[in-house]
């Protein structure tokens, strides 16, 4: 199918899910993974009013972000090295994946340097599984605390990754979790703002995602296609 085609029939899918979850369309949005497309399909994905890119890795996207970042809002989704916070702060958006106190202090002294606050997701790893990143969610709180202490980061919402699984069902644990967790955090009001974003759902499991309260999911191959 074409982009436009898979567009249209993933908008279907979240409208769909979104009145059976009696959710509104609106409070769900959609960032178009491109790390795997080129340069010319994520031009493509602009051109049919996609406005939200996410990509991986600063070396991978710096030539898509130098040809394209004036016509969209960019998501830095993959785990950023400290030493890497100079290339992507002030390209990108939003950060999806603040999981530890060296990045954040690195963002938070960038920041400052720049006059910028970094909108920032927490990662948690909640599915527990070693071979993703995020803190341990018997180490958020401690971890936020920390974080709200410093003034050039502004923490908009929770940010997790599901397991694989074939069954999509599998998922809605990891992600009950992630907002059950943001819903603790914002009772403890550690923030002067409320917490309100969940960054949660990729292509296979993104519809369960909805229901259990993602307001951005983070869609590559069902949306753009992923070339080899």
């Amino acid at each position: 199918m074409s982009i436009a085609e898979q567009k249209q029939e993933v908008e279907a899918r979240i409208a769909a899910v979104c009145q059976r979850a009696d959710r509104q369309v609106e409070d769900v949005k959609v960032i178009a993974v491109t790390k795997y497309v080129s340069l010319e399909t994520t031009q493509q994905v602009l051109d049919m009013g996609l406005q939200h890119i996410g990509e991986n890795r600063w070396q991978d996207v710096k030539p898509k972000w130098e040809a394209l970042h004036e016509r969209g809002t960019w998501h830095f989704l993959g785990h950023l090295q400290t030493n890497k916070v100079k290339d992507v702060i002030g390209k990108f958006a939003y950060i999806h994946s603040l999981d530890r106190m060296s990045l954040a202090k690195e963002l938070d002294k960038q920041g400052a340097a720049l006059g910028l606050v970094v909108n920032c997701f927490l990662q948690v790893n909640i599915s527990g599984e070693a071979t993703k990143y995020g803190v341990a969610p018997d180490q958020f709180f401690a971890f936020t605390e920390e974080v709200s202490k410093l003034s050039n980061i502004r923490v908009c919402g929770l940010m997790t990754m599901a397991p694989y699984e074939l069954e999509a069902e599998e998922t809605r644990p990891v992600f009950r979790g992630l907002r059950e967790l943001r819903d603790r955090l914002n009772e403890r009001k550690l923030f002067p703002y409320e917490v309100t974003e969940l960054s949660m759902g990729m292509s296979g499991d993104f519809e369960v995602a909805i229901e259990e309260g993602a307001t951005w999911v983070r869609l590559g191959t069902v949306l753009v296609g992923k070339e080899t």
